[in-house]
């Protein structure tokens, strides 16, 4: 199967947002108070004392700045199965010779790659000029970070795609993606570090999929995970994404069988 297609609608959707200037640049300011927010209030919790319970106001504001500049490109459209359904679309697109989950993916990853370059990497520079952060363990766990956060965003990506699978049955699909998105928010540590948990909700978590989106690369940059670790961290992202594009793949396929265009 050819890849040129895919990277044609990568291509045209990174051109596409390119358009928007002023809205790149509200994303980046948009980060930049967040992250501004949040090391104050910790700032403040922590009330000039080095750490609490050994976690150091530097790996605090560490987490913050990789996990929303991690966010910042993350992107998903969470919503791209349910408007070509409701507008119609849908049926003219199911005929191309391509897969439609394919250019689902393609169309996220251009726009990704857009906000890696315009919006991570800049917003990234302000925030080790203006707030610090805590270096890699070293230049081995940089490349891990890495390849964990492409991990990561893959995780992310099967989670919307199971979830946009219910466009098929539901007229709107807004409910259940806020209630993902509120879930991915508070268990994948980029609102709360996960450090803060209590014990039980940690072992919940970890039974989720949530903290391999943003926690583990964090964990794995920081270095505060064996070897042995990393390796489990890397599995579990492995079998999430494996788990959750099957789960959305046996959808697709009923889903495609019960399909009423409701426009076009």
């Amino acid at each position: 199967m050819s890849l040129t297609p895919y990277f044609a609608f990568a291509k045209k959707s990174f051109l596409q947002k390119s358009a928007y200037r002023l809205n790149h640049w509200m994303g980046i300011l948009n980060t930049l108070i967040r992250l501004f927010i949040y090391i104050e209030i910790y700032r403040a919790l922590y009330g000039g004392r080095e750490s609490v319970d050994g976690i150091t106001l530097s790996m605090v504001t560490t987490n913050f700045i990789l996990a929303l500049g991690l966010e910042s490109f993350f992107i998903v459209d969470d919503f791209y199965l349910s408007n070509r359904i409701n507008n119609g679309s849908i049926a003219t697109e199911l005929l191309l010779p391509v897969t439609f989950y394919g250019r689902m993916l393609a169309s996220n990853l251009g726009v990704a790659l857009f906000e890696l370059i315009f919006h991570f990497l800049p917003a990234m520079i302000f925030a080790v000029l203006f707030f610090g952060i805590q270096a890699p363990l070293g230049f081995g766990n940089m490349i891990l970070f890495l390849l964990s956060a492409l991990f990561g965003y893959g995780v992310l990506w099967s989670l919307s795609f199971l979830f946009q699978m219910f466009s098929f049955w539901l007229l709107n699909v807004w409910a259940i993606m806020t209630i993902k998105n509120v879930f991915i928010n508070v268990l994948s540590g980029s609102m709360i570090p996960l450090w803060f948990m209590p014990d039980f909700m940690k072992k919940i978590i970890s039974f989720t999929p949530f903290d391999s989106i943003y926690f583990t690369p964090v964990q794995i940059y920081l270095g505060n995970v064996t070897s042995g670790q990393i390796a489990a961290g890397f599995l579990k992202q492995i079998i999430w994404i494996i788990c959750l594009m099957s789960a959305g793949f046996i959808l697709w396929n009923k889903g495609k069988r019960k399909l009423v265009v409701q426009g076009g």
